[in-house]
């Protein structure tokens, strides 16, 4: 059997006014496609390790292009350039038996708001309608009904902080196999939920979200389900079929499929109050970080680079200045000018920068702050999650009295601690530590900290969804919207392969 394996992963925010272009992306073909996941745990690492354990699998490795981190609404021009690379392995391929895919679901173009369902339908039209296509996809995906016409099962992650990437491919690729083998005949249910949710109720491991998630894969180990799970999408990938999602795919059990998909999104819509997010102002939060004696983390989710944010803000810094902290603080911020300078002037020397601003400048504006260049760095560094390789760009560190600033020429991944260790510096050892990411596991910040405070602070990737102002998601939507009806319906999706 030939199984062509092939992955297109962004996941974007319509909100920050900067366009992601090709260059925002890490591009692979063939051969190269393999060398590289086959290090690294995620997606395609998972479905590498099922396939490779299978006797008669022959691999044919297509084509990748996985976001350095997430941005901005992607070019049209850099997605059509994407969209070719991403076909023509497809269209040259013989003998192909089957896909394995991996994507995000919140992707999103110019005029093209539903990247995947494109790239899976012009890839349907290349295979044609009997050879099996499964797909992996993030919880945050926005599920289109065209994703789900135009392939055979999709299997989400289960966790929140993702945790599960690697299992998540290897699931895909069991999956794959019992369709190859004619074990399975997927058919897929989904009822669709209007609402957007954000906030600590999400982290399954301990929020209210994670009995959904564990239901789910429930389904799956007890055999009800072939792939289950709630699709919660991202709140600002703003797109016409942004809202949540129940999805269950069973073993041609269409009844079965649609009863526990109406079941999930049922109680999902019960809780959705309580699946909002807890904020607490700028001011507040700054008072209490500066008057506490033990270690604070500052979670600043509205500027978070992994959730489509520019990543310049300087909103904390700002406060933190103007209450004159004193509290050794450990920040990161994105400025390609304020690292050119520092280049400039060289280690050690003593500078005064602006930061902040230099991307969302509606949002932002520069701060002047006196500084010493500590140290610089071409940007590359490996990420202690999973093993990728990350990119900064340029990066600087500058020293602003009691504040230690991770200055970077280009946004990058901030879910865990690679940054503020790639440039010499634990957070561990710091009284205030600014996160610019909505929710890290636990050993990376919250273990070692008094206290852990959602900052209510401007952005482009803000939990307070109300400040964001949203155009093109259906409406009404809670919590967009007040007093918005939910009538579920399931909709059933089935291949017709014959």
């Amino acid at each position: 059997m030939r199984i062509l394996i092939a992955e297109c992963k962004q996941e974007i925010s319509s909100f920050n006014p900067k366009l992601s272009t090709y260059e925002d992306f890490s591009v692979s073909f063939g051969q190269d496609l393999v060398d590289y996941h086959r290090g690294v745990r995620n997606e395609v690492g998972g479905a590498l390790r099922v396939f490779e354990q299978q006797a008669g699998i022959e691999i044919v490795p297509a084509y990748s292009a996985r976001m350095n981190t997430s941005g901005g609404t992607l070019r049209d021009a850099d997605f059509a350039r994407i969209t070719r690379e991403f076909l023509e392995p497809i269209r040259g391929a013989t003998g192909i038996d089957a896909l394995f895919l991996s994507m995000h679901g919140s992707m999103a173009a110019e005029t093209e708001h539903d990247t995947e369902g494109f790239l899976l339908e012009e890839t349907r039209k290349i295979v044609g309608e009997r050879i099996p296509i499964v797909v992996s996809l993030d919880l945050h995906g926005v599920l289109t009904g065209r994703m789900l016409r135009h392939s055979d099962a999709l299997v989400l992650f289960h966790t929140y902080p993702h945790v599960d990437f690697f299992e998540t491919g290897e699931r895909a690729a069991h999956l794959l196999l019992r369709v190859l083998a004619g074990e399975a005949r997927p058919v897929s249910a989904r009822v669709a939920i209007p609402a957007l949710v954000r906030g600590d109720e999400l982290i399954t491991d301990t929020g209210l979200f994670g009995v959904f998630e564990g239901r789910a894969a429930q389904l799956e180990t007890s055999g009800v389900a072939l792939s289950a799970g709630m699709f919660i999408g991202n709140p600002f990938t703003d797109v016409p079929d942004l809202l949540s999602n129940a999805l269950v795919v069973t073993n041609g059990d269409s009844g079965r499929a649609g009863r526990e998909a109406m079941k999930l999104a049922q109680d999902f819509w019960s809780v959705r109050e309580r699946l909002q997010a807890q904020l607490t102002s700028l001011e507040e939060s700054v008072r209490i970080a500066i008057e506490s004696n033990g270690k604070i983390v500052l979670v600043d989710a509205a500027d978070a680079p992994s959730s489509g944010a520019s990543g310049d803000s300087n909103a904390i810094l700002t406060a933190l200045l103007a209450a004159g902290c004193s509290r050794t603080v450990l920040l990161p911020i994105v400025d390609a000018p304020a690292v050119n300078a520092a280049i400039a002037a060289g280690v050690g020397a003593s500078i005064r920068p602006k930061l902040g601003g230099t991307v969302d400048s509606a949002r932002f504006k520069p701060i002047a702050v006196d500084a010493v260049v500590r140290s610089l760095s071409d940007g590359w560094f490996r990420s202690e999650s999973h093993g990728q390789t990350w990119f900064a760009g340029p990066t600087a560190v500058l020293q602003a009295g009691s504040m230690t600033v991770i200055v970077t020429s280009r946004p990058c991944n901030l879910w865990d601690r690679s940054l503020f260790f790639a440039n010499g510096h634990d957070p561990a050892k710091f009284d205030i530590v600014v996160v610019k990411c909505p929710h890290c596991q636990p050993r990376f910040f919250a273990a070692k900290a008094e206290r852990l405070i959602n900052v209510d602070a401007p952005g482009s990737s803000s939990a307070n969804l109300l400040s964001l102002g949203h155009t093109r998601c259906a409406r009404p939507i809670y919590p967009l919207d007040a007093d918005v009806e939910f009538v579920p319906q399931v909709k059933i999706f089935q291949r017709d392969t014959k």
